[in-house]
């Protein structure tokens, strides 16, 4: 077999070389014991806050001066237009100017015909056509003799138009002001006439309201009358059922109202009714003490048991609680054991590592 030398590619020896230096600092940023950081980066954290403050500071100062920019660039073109107006001004000046030196009617080459006649004689004298010769060139197609005239007769009609025009004009301004002036009244009365139809409508108002306020005055008092009379209903009732309790037995206490023969016959004896007499005798009395005393020992013997489960509930309790801080530093110590472990295992490849 032949031996082919294969072209040797370094962008890849580049590309593995950069990838395991770039592994290599990671590692050491990772392993580094002073450097590492357990919870937040503070220092990292403040130079995020500061590069942000820096960050829009540089933005607030672009937007000021952009703001200047812009006042500046207002500033110029304002002053360009108005150099820009004040030197079209200067134009129209100067040729108004130059329009009045250079290009006076009395300067044209038919002044002679118009101007100096009409200067020297005070009138119009037409030349004759057919004294002006060939190379003249002052009298062209619709510019013979009479042109004047016919300006003027042009003038004459136009101004008859224009004062037609205006006489149409002034008679249907006249026209629109009495269509508009009788509008005008014809509003006025509408609105008189909404005036007077609102001060109707109003009047009805208020008469419905005075009629519901004295219908609603009636039912108010109609209500307070029967209230009135209900209230006087009871109080007497009341009054004499309280008579009928003073004066019955059930205050007075009379013993023959509350004894009677049990079974109609006197066998069972008496019997006191508790609903017409309230009074006991001493057997009654005496049965009463002793049951409430036996009521007063079967509480304290219930409150004593009681404060016994209580307490046997906080000795259990105490020893639980006992029992789970233990087990929990037991977790502690295990999990501190298992750092440790970590950190020395972490420790180790680190070394392993250095040592490739």
């Amino acid at each position: 077999m032949y031996k082919v030398d294969l072209p040797v590619d370094n962008s890849v020896d580049v590309a593995v070389e950069r990838r395991r230096a770039a592994e290599a600092a990671r590692q050491a940023r990772i392993f580094n014991t002073r450097h590492r950081v357990m919870g937040l980066d503070l220092k990292a954290l403040e130079q995020q806050v500061a590069e942000n403050k820096e960050r829009e500071e540089m933005a607030g100062q672009r937007e000021r001066a952009f703001d200047m920019l812009r006042v500046t660039q207002e500033k110029v073109l304002m002053k360009q237009q108005q150099e820009e107006e004040e030197r079209r001004a200067e134009l129209n000046r100067d040729l108004i100017q130059y329009r009045a030196i250079r290009q006076r009617a009395e300067d044209t080459r038919d002044a002679d015909l118009n101007i100096h006649l009409q200067g020297a004689l005070g009138l119009s004298i037409p030349i004759p056509e057919s004294e002006l010769g060939p190379a003249s060139m002052q009298v062209f197609q619709g510019e013979g003799i009479g042109d004047n005239d016919k300006r003027r007769a042009q003038m004459e009609q136009t101004e008859r138009a224009l004062r037609a025009q205006r006489e149409q004009s002034e008679k249907l301004q006249k026209e629109n002001k009495l269509k508009e002036l009788l509008k005008g009244k014809e509003l006025v009365q509408q609105d008189l006439r909404a005036v007077q139809l609102d001060a109707l409508e109003e009047e009805c108002k208020r008469a419905g309201r005075i009629a519901l306020n004295n219908y609603n005055h009636a039912q108010a008092a109609e209500c307070v009358e029967k209230e009135r009379k209900e209230r006087m209903r009871k109080e007497g009732k009341e009054m004499a059922e309280v008579l009928h309790m003073v004066t019955s037995d059930i205050l007075t206490e009379c013993p023959k109202a509350a004894e009677r023969q049990v079974n109609g016959g006197p066998v069972g004896g008496p019997r006191v009714l508790t609903d017409r007499w309230r009074g006991m005798s001493p057997v009654q009395l005496s049965a009463i003490r002793r049951q409430r005393e036996e009521q007063r020992l079967e509480g304290k013997r219930l409150r004593e048991i009681e404060r016994q489960r209580d307490a046997a509930w906080d000795f259990q309790r105490m020893v639980q609680t006992r029992e789970d801080d233990e087990e929990e530093r037991k977790a502690m110590e295990l999990k501190k054991e298992k750092r440790m472990e970590m950190d020395r295992y972490n420790e180790q490849l680190a070394r392993e590592q250095r040592e490739q």
